[in-house]
């Protein structure tokens, strides 16, 4: 697989101060890499990092075999891709000019999206089977729909790394199954995709690899299969493997 994105040594935290100590991170095309770890413990600040927001406090991360912090932030949003929890936008956009804003990532900074962006945004819609909303107003959509929408919004800038930050926060479930199940087409799409959740069942369900992130570090990572275990998400989560076997089907080991 094509390393795209290799975080070596990193620690992360706010002006100096590190949550915790160093790691490794890596993200290759056609990978899907789940984040997992409880409140507090420094999986935001571990995006922001990664996207180039905040600066690790000591280590070096690299898109594409260069220093992430020697791209210039236009650069850098036409290779990744970022999705939030929840957008709440005060503004009645359109969808379609809402996905165009995925396009200034290539604009000047006076310029309008022409009409290849706006074929770009069609596309991006299409492909997620919510061209009909083009023109409906952001705010009049459900969360499910919303969320589909970022999506296109990333896919416009024509990243190969998405950062998806707990893209299935707040959705009834058949619209946590349809995020799902788009998530894994863009994977085959050789996307690499790096999505934080506090729902290991969609880890499992979704995930190659997991990452286990606890007290400010990635204290464990490594295949689902072999990470995703009841012991083992019992001891990220502070519970019994009794208590995890209850709500998950998961291996006790």
């Amino acid at each position: 697989m094509t390393l795209i994105l290799h975080a070596q040594q990193i620690r992360i935290g706010y002006k100096d101060q590190a949550l915790g100590p160093a790691f490794d991170v890596q993200l290759a095309a056609g990978q899907v890499v789940a984040l997992l770890g409880p409140n507090g413990s420094g999986k935001t600040t571990l995006l922001k990092t990664l996207l180039g927001i905040l600066p690790p406090v000591s280590g070096q991360i690299s898109l594409l075999d260069k220093n992430l912090s020697d791209w210039p932030s236009k650069h850098r949003a036409q290779h990744i891709g970022y999705v939030p929890q929840a957008l709440h936008s005060h503004f009645s956009f359109s969808v379609l000019d809402m996905v165009l804003m995925g396009r200034s990532a290539y604009l000047n900074a006076f310029s309008q999206p022409c009409a290849s962006d706006q074929q770009i945004a069609m596309d991006c819609l299409a492909q997620l089977q919510i061209q009909h909303l083009a023109a409906r107003s952001f705010t009049e959509l459900s969360g499910g729909e919303q969320q589909l929408v970022m999506l296109a919004r990333a896919l416009t800038q024509q990243p190969r790394i998405l950062i998806l930050d707990e893209p299935t926060a707040s959705l009834d479930f058949a619209n946590q199954i349809l995020v799902l199940e788009h998530i894994k087409q863009l994977k085959e799409q050789g996307l690499a995709i790096l999505m934080s959740t506090h729902q290991p069942e969609h880890a499992l369900q979704t995930a190659d690899h997991l990452a286990l992130f606890k007290q400010g570090t990635l204290a464990k990572t490594g295949p689902a299969a072999e990470l995703g275990t009841a012991a083992n998400i019992a001891w990220l989560y502070d519970l019994s493997v009794a208590q995890v076997n209850q709500q998950l089907f998961l291996s006790p080991r």
